[in-house]
């Protein structure tokens, strides 16, 4: 801005970049749930730097903040994907600590009347991905969890298993356990395919490194539980095999998209059909998605392409190689538009992503128009510069 000395960005080529960020974001901070699609923002968790623990062995949470952020996400009319990878599950949130994000989210939920705009992931965390764990292990740590979602009046997500993975044979096995899990819950839940990019433990899952093979087990699964099954969500970077997937999902099994590098086409659709979405990108680009997705219930394809396609660049910086720390970028957006007062992870996973990273996402933040307060996000980065030694 005017008056406001320039940032000293680092590029990859080592040099130093003088950078001024442009004009406040022109997102409204409220809107209304969308009409046509039902869109999840999988939602961060914010830490408390304060905590007197190790934050490579303990998770310190600060919850009037972490509780905020999902108040926010409400605000823009989205559905909050709670305790999902993009909180860290497996990454700094153990079993007891997600436990109490679940409580306290699906309380605030209530209380502010959205009860109806959250769901939880349950899953088998809690068992070490050993050769040790059987099957009935894996079953009875899934059951655990559906059960405290269920006993707190949420509704499932049903999240990919490690354990299973290190311990199923083959496709079998995986029928074996979603069988029984599903015969019992309560409501229809929400399936969670996770592809290795994101958790390289998920290798192979549904028994089979082959993707086609790997799908008919999906497929004949929810076919035979479309009851149970109130849609899928696909993270596996796929534009082609979700479209190929979507298309030969039962009429009532909602396909919900992962795939934070092409999502404003799967959204968007085509003469056969389109994706909902369940996305992390969601968390950090809220305000342009929430502004999106009322262009396209206006049916103005034009503004919801116009919207969205800067933020697919930034989107792809984030879930870059290794994309398993794309949390890093998401709390590092947060951080900058103001929703926590520290650059601090769960787990020390700021210090997933290197500054020169950091500083694109800068970078692609202003150019989507995602930087709420430049003048804030400016003196935000300030500190976080210093820390690598560039004043």
């Amino acid at each position: 801005m005017i008056g406001t000395r320039p940032l000293l960005l680092p590029r990859s080529d080592g040099k130093l970049e003088a950078y001024s960020p442009g004009e406040p974001s022109p997102f409204p901070q409220a809107a209304t749930p969308p009409r046509t699609r039902v869109a999840y923002a999988a939602a961060h968790v914010v830490c408390d730097p304060l905590a007197d623990v190790d934050p490579w062995l303990e998770a310190g949470v600060d919850w009037d903040a972490t509780l905020a952020y999902r108040r926010h996400l409400w605000a823009l009319g989205f559905a909050v994907a709670e305790a999902m990878d993009t909180a860290q599950r497996g990454m700094g949130m153990d079993w007891p600590m997600t436990q109490e994000l679940i409580r306290r989210a699906l309380a605030e939920a209530s209380a502010v009347g959205a009860m109806d705009r959250i769901a939880c992931g349950a899953g088998t965390d809690h068992l070490p991905p050993s050769v040790s764990v059987t099957l009935q292990d894996v079953i009875a740590a899934y059951e655990e969890q559906c059960a405290f979602v269920e006993e707190h009046g949420g509704r499932i997500i049903l999240m990919a298993s490690r354990a299973l993975v290190a311990c199923a044979s083959g496709p079998d096995d995986y029928a074996r356990v979603y069988d029984r899990i599903l015969s019992q819950v309560r409501q229809p839940v929400i399936l969670h395919w996770l592809g290795d990019m994101f958790d390289p433990a998920l290798v192979g899952y549904w028994g089979s490194l082959d993707l086609d093979e790997a799908t008919e087990v999906c497929l004949r699964l929810i076919q035979k539980h479309a009851d149970k099954v109130d849609g899928i969500k696909v993270s596996l970077l796929d534009e082609q095999h979700e479209v190929a997937l979507r298309r030969r999902l039962p009429a009532s099994v909602r396909m919900y998209t992962g795939d934070d590098f092409n999502y404003p086409a799967l959204i968007r659709g085509d003469e056969r059909g389109f994706s909902h979405a369940l996305l992390g990108i969601f968390d950090a680009i809220a305000p342009a998605a929430a502004a999106a997705l009322a262009a396209l219930d206006r049916g103005d394809l034009a503004a919801y392409d116009a919207i969205l396609t800067p933020t697919v660049s930034l989107s792809r910086h984030i879930f870059r190689a290794p994309t398993r720390f794309y949390k890093t970028g998401i709390l590092f957006l947060a951080y900058l538009n103001g929703h926590q007062r520290h650059f601090a992870m769960v787990g020390g996973q700021q210090s997933a992503r290197s500054i020169v990273h950091l500083a694109e996402i800068f970078r692609l933040a202003d150019r989507a128009g995602l930087l709420r307060d430049p003048d804030q996000a400016q003196a935000r980065m300030r500190p976080i510069l210093a820390l690598a030694g560039i004043d």
